[in-house]
């Protein structure tokens, strides 16, 4: 296995400093691909939180970093073949990723800004699967949720050039439409995407392209549920989101192009890319409107320098510089949903029966973030290999305010946030397939522009009090391959975190979070896997340990030191296996977790649980068409819990259910 994560190029993880993981996609056949969830299972250390929501993206940690997100995914920094899918100002929304089209999610699990700067509290490198290596081949997915339905369809091929003007070029084109109702009342889906990848070798130079569009005019916003309300029926919707009618549209397109020479015994890349989001989010606080364009690019290199002269051993070294802006143009406007058409006019309403009332934000945001970093490994004799790395980065926030009155002062502002961002390592690779490393690294997580203008107090401006969380962690790893068919890794890490980001709801004002900064917090944890591979069977488990606690943190006269961070279960096991016999195939998974709070005081929790799925199915070739139909059944026992937690939330609305027991049907056809 090699992974490319680390942007060194291609590396065999025994030689690397870092807890890496890949998902085991191919030892779990006919995925659904509708969530993140569906490929991230059995990575020690990861947990995602499937929200049940199809206006809330899924919530993915990685050690804890994202477990609080409100929204999106945070902490965790997320990329699509190199490219950042996570913002300048560290947020990263995931419903726009074509995952039907990911054939490989490399994963870093510990702190690693020294390599990709803000909120990079967990690395995640989804790979797009290769086009066929055929003229031409097509494959179409159905699946059949009951309530959600989804198709799929992709082409793709390859052709080599006998003229000689270009050496190989190869492409991808995917489409994808999801509808339905939804598992709950009120989580109605309409989504349609595109995403198109075109590869070619022109003189010695990689080329690639890629152009992804993304279509949802409604998601609802099912929202969270209190306990008594979870413990009558899961599927229940939280009444005030119906009332004020919350959901969500997306509007996204993105292009990137890549390009890759080999230059003086290295490597160079570059990445250029850009984008646009459209975004009508009716909240039951306001309405929220935002018009996003994002740019970008990055260059980098590697290169591998032999044992000549003055060098005594090899040393590979690496630089590269990445540059992202940001320009949100955000209005919010009341939300007058719940007011009758005969209702009289009020000045926050003054049209009734009129879902949008009066403005209450305008204002253009913008953030950008330019970072430097540069990493070198020397190869020491007897399998060690030293190393270390170093960025700077530079996060800059711009708010100009274009809604300013007697009444409403003016948010204008400018914060500017820098780091410098260490990491050294160490391995030692004792044998071919077995090794031990350890490394001291670091991690910075900016808050964004939205948790930057919420200020609880509702004071004008961005909020300067509010700082960066900063993290330092300790690490050491065993990593080793057994008979070439049982690989298994252990880590133990210690991470201390200054002005940890604590999100809260804000008082009176349903669904508008703010955010404060606890002073210090630990984080000491285990994780272990392993997996095996045979002819006829796949089976793997990941276990993680997680003791994270306040060590000082106080609100107002309360101090919550020694109190559990919430959002984050002590013990996490995911586990799965897989039978062949013939063209026949079955597949169990379970997920396990202990309680977990949902406050920072300790007095709400979440139950622990366990939750098995079982798919069995055929792989069969018929007249040259390949044919997998796949029946599955999620949650098997039909448990009641709750899959993910509103950390601080007012009204008792805690809990995000998991869905009761579903049975869904999955056809795959494929032809070359």
């Amino acid at each position: 296995m090699r992974v490319t994560v680390t942007r060194e190029g291609a590396r065999s993880p025994f030689e690397l400093p870092f807890a890496l993981s890949t998902a085991p996609l191919s030892a779990r056949p006919a995925l659904r691909r509708t969530g993140v969830s569906d490929l991230l299972l059995a990575v020690p250390g990861v947990q995602v939180q499937d929200r049940a929501n199809p206006s809330q993206d899924q919530r993915i940690a990685i050690r804890g970093f994202g477990a609080r997100s409100a929204f999106g995914v945070r902490g965790v920094r997320v990329l699509r073949d190199g490219v950042p899918v996570s913002l300048p100002d560290g947020q990263t929304p995931t419903d726009w990723i074509d995952l039907e089209t990911v054939d490989r999610i490399d994963i870093v699990r510990g702190t690693a800004a020294a390599l990709y700067g803000n909120a990079a509290g967990g690395v995640i490198d989804m790979r797009s699967r290769a086009p066929a290596s055929t003229p031409f081949s097509v494959q179409a997915r159905w699946w059949d949720g009951g309530e959600v339905q989804r198709g799929n369809v992709q082409l793709s091929g390859s052709q080599a050039d006998s003229t000689g003007t270009w050496q190989q070029a190869a492409w991808l084109l995917s489409a994808t439409r999801t509808a339905g109702d939804g598992p709950r009342q009120w989580s109605r889906l309409d989504a349609s995407s595109l995403f198109a990848r075109g590869l070619a070798t022109i003189g010695g130079t990689r080329l690639e392209l890629q152009a992804t569009r993304y279509d949802a005019p409604r998601a609802e916003n099912t929202g969270a549920l209190t306990a008594a309300e979870l413990a009558r029926n899961p599927r229940l919707p939280d009444s005030l989101n119906i009332t004020r009618r919350s959901r969500k549209a997306v509007l996204q397109s993105q292009v990137a192009m890549h390009a890759e020479r080999d230059v003086a015994g290295g490597t160079v890349r570059a990445a250029l890319f850009g984008g646009t989001r459209l975004l009508d989010n009716p909240l039951p606080f306001a309405i929220v409107a935002v018009d996003r364009a994002v740019s970008g690019g990055s260059i980098h290199g590697a290169w591998r320098l032999t044992r000549t002269g003055a060098l005594a051993w090899p040393v590979r070294i690496g630089a590269g510089v990445d540059a992202q802006r940001q320009v949100d143009d955000r209005s919010n406007y009341e939300n007058c949903a719940a007011l009758a058409a005969t209702a009289p006019a009020t000045t926050a309403c003054p049209r009734p029966g009129t879902e949008r009332g009066s403005t209450r934000l305008d204002q253009q945001e913008r953030a950008s973030n330019v970072g430097g970093y540069g990493r070198v490994e020397i190869e020491a004799p007897h399998g060690i290999f030293a190393s270390a790395a170093l960025r700077h980065d530079r996060v800059s926030f711009d708010v100009r305010d274009r809604f300013v009155t007697n009444t409403n002062a003016d948010d204008s502002g400018t914060r500017t946030l820098q780091a410098l961002s260490p990491m050294f390592g160490l391995v030692w690779r004792a044998q071919p397939q077995w090794s031990v490393y350890a490394n001291l690294s670091s991690a910075f997580e900016t808050p964004t522009v939205t948790e930057l203008t919420n200020q609880v107090n509702g004071a004008a401006g961005l909020n300067a009090t509010l700082e960066p969380q900063r993290t330092r962690t300790a690490e050491v790893g065993v990593q080793t391959l057994l008979g070439g068919h049982v690989r298994a890794d252990m880590a133990l890490f210690r991470a201390t975190v200054l002005d940890e980001l604590v999100p809260f709801d804000v008082p009176n004002q349903p669904g508008r979070r703010a955010f404060r900064n606890a002073g210090r917090t630990t984080r000491s944890g285990a994780e272990t896997s392993i997996r095996a591979q045979w002819a006829h069977a796949d089976v793997g488990a990941a276990y993680t340990w997680s003791r994270f606690r306040f060590d000082r943190y106080d609100v107002g006269t309360v101090s919550y030191a020694g109190q559990r961070i919430p959002g984050v279960p002590e013990h996490y096991a995911q586990a799965f296996g897989t039978l062949r016999r013939g063209s026949l195939f079955t597949t169990a998974e379970v997920t396990a977790s202990s309680a977990s709070s949902a406050n920072d005081a300790g007095t709400i929790n979440g139950a622990g649980y366990a939750v098995w799925n079982w798919r069995a199915g055929l792989d069969a070739a018929v007249g040259g068409i390949r044919l997998q139909p796949t029946v599955s059944v999620e949650n098997l026992f039909d448990r009641r819990y709750a899959s993910s937690l509103v950390i601080n939330a007012t009204r008792n609305r805690f809990f995000e259910p998991g869905l009761p027991r579903r049975i869904s049907f999955l056809m795959s056809l494929q032809w070359r």
